[in-house]
């Protein structure tokens, strides 16, 4: 029989004649440290205390403090990419996560997830005796996989983790998280002060004492993904307080006081330059005092954002050190990409960009200036402060130079690493981080996983730089691309290319930088070696060739596959669905001429709830039941339009509609049906098209924000409901007589 085939006893016709020889599985590996990943979303490379920042971070220097501290150290521009690199240790466009999961093409280097030729680190592990966790940010598979319907093929349970709690998407609002435990979509806490980064921490903490005392010499692998500092930047007040008045003397004297203390720690060598300020970075005292005012503000919520996820990384280290795990266990703490610049010329409460690129104004950043950091702001600074986050470097998150691919990385093992306090210059990638902990603990690299064959690892081990500081990289090259920013770096040169989407990729001008003595890319040598850059160019498209690259695409041109589901204009679900916003083949009825029609059953006049809502209070539409009345709401960052039923809605089952048409480019005309009976009409404004915050669209409650300050999340539906369906019809500007006379001819 199958489970007897590794059988060592002997089987009779009864126990009593027989040998039993059944042990549990053990590991077969010569040693098994524990092993914990903390990676922290869009941190600069100066962000960390221990790289010059200004942001106290005492967990992490402590790292570095009984550690090492890598100063070459490069990541990709992008969080997806990173994420893979770092788990399966193969470059991100061969095994299809090109960028980031949400946008897909229809090729095999942007498919929205690994594949399954690439093993993930977790998948390697747990053969082998490893308990596997995951905590926090995920964003490694398809938005079109993250419904209820699934396939559940590359959620975090699916791809090698015994244990999950947290977030499948790129954000969340870390107040009222997407919150996903194992393969259940699940409510965040309802309790007061409730954080996501608190919350990631208890439940990692959770499980390791379970597993100490369940299984004390059982080893584990702990992935700890944090959003911060990933807008939004919410964190408790007094955090922020803490920083009052630290960042009133602007972002050009920051990044040469983080340089001063850079140069100062070792990090960076003596007489090194700052690069040029990035384009469209104002000189702070070019500010107003109102623009510096808000710009400070906006700074003092990120560090504090910050200081808190260091103050959870405290207790992790603290409950690792409780269990006395201390000693045999390798804590890696990096960031995915550089500090990130969308938050514009002046910082933003709101979670996304106008289309002039600017960002909401002054002003309406200063009226609320008071909640920045709060639940009733999805905040992001200036991209001054991100410019010096990444000090000395130039350009941010999504460029190819080092302000997108510089990050820090922190590594501390009591047991292997007998250095303490010391700075490594070898250059590594994040594609290196799994290799070397297989070296580390001599895992045969696997064959298959799962049945499946593997493709090679891509990295190269760092462990031989642990307790040698002279030791060579063995690293030769590493290429760089995301969405047509282009670079390679090859022993100590590289390569790099700024390009504007749109542009044909051969008339991108290439740059050539000596890393080995210009580390912020400052000097173009380009003119003076014109040879070395044509061998670089070369390289970097036979590299491009070798790890599935192309085709570039810069999302200037959408193929006819990959980037949506087939269209729909209609739509029929049920109590308790769920539909992921990022989920993007659900319905989208604003700036839409549309048809909702729900079937109800209440036993009494005074049950209440909501019917369907989607987005929440940073965007989005409802239609709930309060005061007895059908209420349509849509809202823009706050600012709603509230219509509702002149009529009354019986008890029993009762048939509710809402036919809504276009009738102006932000205007739509609302009118209520009661069993066919008109019961009432009104005007929707704001009503146009708006790419709101990452909360679901759900019928029967409103479980994150609540889409109307005029009801408490989740707001759940007290009757029953049979179905909704949606209906969508034009885009066009119409007149809306014609077509409600239409609309009822065709029932």
């Amino acid at each position: 029989m199958e489970h007897d085939k590794h059988f060592t006893g002997t089987i009779k016709r009864t126990s009593a004649e027989s040998t039993a020889a059944w042990s549990p599985s053990s590991s077969t590996l010569s040693q098994t440290p524990n092993i914990v990943v903390v990676i922290l979303d869009d941190v600069g490379y100066a962000e960390f205390g221990c790289y010059g920042s200004d942001i106290e971070t005492a967990a992490l220097n402590s790292l570095a403090n009984d550690g090492l501290r890598y100063a070459n150290f490069h990541v990709t521009p992008l969080c997806s990419p990173t994420r893979t690199c770092l788990l399966t240790g193969r470059n991100h466009h061969s095994v299809g996560v090109g960028r980031v999961a949400e946008i897909v093409n229809g090729f095999p280097n942007t498919r929205g997830f690994a594949a399954r030729e690439a093993a993930n680190l977790a998948e390697m592990l747990r053969p082998h005796g490893y308990q596997t966790l995951a905590a926090g940010k995920w964003h490694l598979g398809s938005i079109h996989e993250t419904s209820p319907a699934g396939p559940y093929d590359h959620w975090p349970l699916q791809r090698g983790f015994d244990r999950f709690h947290g977030f499948l998407a790129g954000e969340t609002n870390q107040w009222n998280p997407e919150l996903v435990t194992g393969n259940e979509r699940v409510e965040a806490p309802q309790r007061q002060n409730y954080h996501l980064s608190e919350d990631i921490v208890d439940q990692s903490c959770k499980w390791l004492r379970q597993l100490a005392s369940a299984n004390p010499e059982q080893p584990f692998f702990l992935y700890v993904a944090f959003a911060a500092g990933h807008s939004p930047h919410h964190v408790p007040s007094s955090y922020v307080s803490k920083y009052k008045g630290r960042f009133d003397e602007g972002w050009d004297v920051a990044r040469a006081k983080v340089l001063e203390r850079q140069i100062a720690s070792g990090l960076l060598p003596e007489g090194q330059r700052l690069a040029p300020k990035n384009p469209g970075v104002q000189d702070w005292d070019d500010l107003d005092a109102d623009e510096r005012r808000l710009a400070a503000r906006l700074m003092e919520v990120y560090a504090g954002f910050l200081d808190h996820a260091d103050d959870q990384i405290a207790r992790l280290l603290e409950q690792i050190d409780a269990l006395g795990k201390r000693e045999d266990t390798i804590v890696i703490a990096l960031s995915d990409n550089g500090a990130s610049p969308l938050g514009g010329l002046h910082g933003t409460y709101d979670h996304q960009l106008p289309r002039n690129g600017i960002g909401t104004s002054v002003e309406e950043n200063l009226a609320r200036l008071d909640d920045m950091g709060g639940p009733l702001t999805y905040n992001h600074y200036p991209f001054g402060w991100a410019t010096a986050g990444n000090t000395p470097f130039k350009r941010f998150k999504g460029h190819t130079y080092g302000g997108g691919v510089r990050a820090p990385l922190l590594i501390r093992w009591p047991k292997g690493i007998q250095a303490k306090g010391e700075t490594r210059r070898q250059f590594y990638h994040v594609v290196d981080i799994t290799p070397t902990l297989i070296d580390l603990l001599d895992v045969p690299f696997p064959t298959h996983v799962n049945g499946i064959e593997q493709t090679p690892l891509h990295g190269v081990s760092m462990a031989h730089t642990f307790n040698d500081n002279g030791a060579h990289t063995r690293k030769t090259v590493q290429y760089f691309e995301i969405v047509g920013q282009r670079g390679i770096w090859q022993e100590g040169w590289k390569a790099v290319t700024f390009h504007q989407r749109g542009d044909d990729y051969d008339s991108d001008v290439w740059e050539l930088y000596h890393l080995d003595q210009d580390i912020a890319e400052i000097d173009n040598l380009a003119d003076q070696y014109p040879e070395k850059l044509t061998t670089l160019k070369e390289l970097w498209w036979q590299e491009a060739e070798r790890y599935g690259v192309l085709p570039l695409d810069d999302l200037s041109h959408r193929s006819d596959v990959g980037w949506w589901p087939e269209s729909k204009d209609r739509w029929v679900l049920y109590q308790d669905a769920v539909l992921p916003h990022h989920f993007k083949s659900g319905p989208r009825v604003r700036g839409v001429s549309h048809r909702i029609e729900a079937r109800i059953e209440r036993k009494s006049a005074n049950q209440e709830g909501t019917i369907i809502a989607d987005g929440g209070r940073f965007g989005g539409w409802c239609i709930y039941i309060r005061d007895n009345r059908l209420h349509y709401t849509t809202n823009n960052f706050g600012e709603r339009c509230r219509t509702r039923s002149s009529a009354a809605i019986p008890p029993g089952a009762v048939t509710l509609r809402a036919d809504v048409i276009r009738t102006g480019e932000d205007e739509g005309h609302v009118r209520f049906y009661i069993n066919d009976e008109v019961g009432g009409e009104g005007i929707l404004s704001p009503f146009g098209y708006h790419n709101f915050v990452n909360e679901p669209l759900e019928v029967g409650r409103d479980s994150q924000t609540p889409v109307d300050d005029l009801y408490a999340s989740p707001f759940v539906f007290q009757g029953k409901i049979i179905d909704v369906v949606i209906e969508a019809f034009s885009t066009e500007v119409m007149d809306h007589d014609a077509l409600l006379e239409e609309l009822m001819t065709s029932q």
